[in-house]
């Protein structure tokens, strides 16, 4: 696939929802309503973060990065789906699939270790608040994001490289609606017991590590907030927490269900309603989780829109938690 004889050949066609015919008008409507949702409200938060001195803190500079992942993920994917939905010609070109994959994979791998960069920052916050700002540094937030868009971007050019290079002899039609690797594993005409082995493995440090490491922060701050004694500080640190947590179960729980299955045991059908959850429902679900049910945010949100937002006059992540 991805030899050099292949470049010149068609792209794909993506067969997507095609056995269901009567939902795709439906899935439209969805699918344009998500991504409108996800540009809005990414950008909201992104916009709000960077110009309110109050949110200038380690939590919301990670969750500005979230928003910008979110963004950018939904656009790699979103508008092929649409044409694709709307048309009757539902088919991608050789490279636009290459692109598709290649950014999709980078960016969903980033905010795998993303999300787990946030759990740290609210151990810290939690149950070393004393410290807090001292630990998480300009400098530390700066390096912890960059690690995680750049380990997002060394599992795509393996994981993607190792796929696009399997033949397909002649194989062009993709029972999904999106360049996807386990669906591009079920097109190839040879063995793919290695490249199946590479997404285990991978697998293994990006959705099992990192949920791990999430797992054991959360742990830490449960038993943090018993311990705290003011009922009103107790509230406040759960319901800080409680945002990303629900975050992270909703996206782990369908990658995971994606990724870790055998693929003799995947479902294309099924694979493609989960896939068209967390590519485009999660990200849309993310800027409301994050702004109703933090108080932080809500202020921040009606500063905005009564003119009275606080300006950006040099940004700093040190301050409160």
């Amino acid at each position: 696939m991805g030899r050099a004889n292949d470049s010149a050949l068609p792209g794909f066609i993506l067969l997507g929802f095609s056995d269901h015919p009567g939902l795709e008008p439906v899935l439209f409507g969805l699918v344009l309503l998500c991504y409108l949702l996800t540009l809005v409200g990414n950008i909201t938060i992104i916009v709000v973060s960077y110009l309110d001195l109050p949110l200038h803190t380690p939590m919301y500079f990670f969750l500005s990065n979230l928003s910008l992942l979110d963004l950018c993920f939904t656009t790699s994917l979103a508008p092929q789906t649409l044409v694709n939905l709307r048309g009757p010609e539902k088919t991608i070109t050789y490279w636009g699939c290459v692109v598709q994959l290649y950014t999709s994979l980078a960016l969903g791998s980033t905010e795998c270790v993303l999300l787990a960069v946030m759990a740290l920052d609210r151990y810290v916050a939690v149950c070393k608040p004393l410290h807090y700002a001292a630990i998480m540094s300009p400098w530390l937030c700066c390096q912890l994001a960059l690690a995680s868009w750049l380990s997002g971007v060394a599992n795509s050019l393996v994981h993607a490289t190792f796929t696009l290079r399997l033949p397909l002899c002649g194989n062009r039609r993709l029972d999904h609606f999106i360049c996807e690797v386990p669906a591009l594993l079920k097109l190839a005409c040879v063995d793919t017991v290695v490249n199946q082995l590479v997404l285990f493995t991978v697998s293994i440090l990006f959705l099992i590590l990192a949920p791990a490491l999430i797992l054991m922060s959360y742990g830490f701050i449960v038993q943090a907030v018993l311990r705290i004694k003011s009922s009103e500080s107790r509230h406040k640190a759960f319901s800080t927490c409680s945002s990303h947590l629900t975050v992270v179960v909703i996206f782990y729980g369908t990658i995971i269900y994606m990724y870790m299955q055998p693929r003799d045991s995947y479902s294309q059908d099924q694979g493609q309603f989960l896939s068209l959850f967390y590519t485009m429902v999660t990200p849309a679900l993310n800027p409301p989780i994050y702004t109703l049910r933090n108080k932080d945010m809500k202020e921040a949100l009606k500063r905005l829109f009564s003119g009275a937002l606080c300006l950006h006059h040099g940004r700093g992540l040190g301050g409160r938690v």
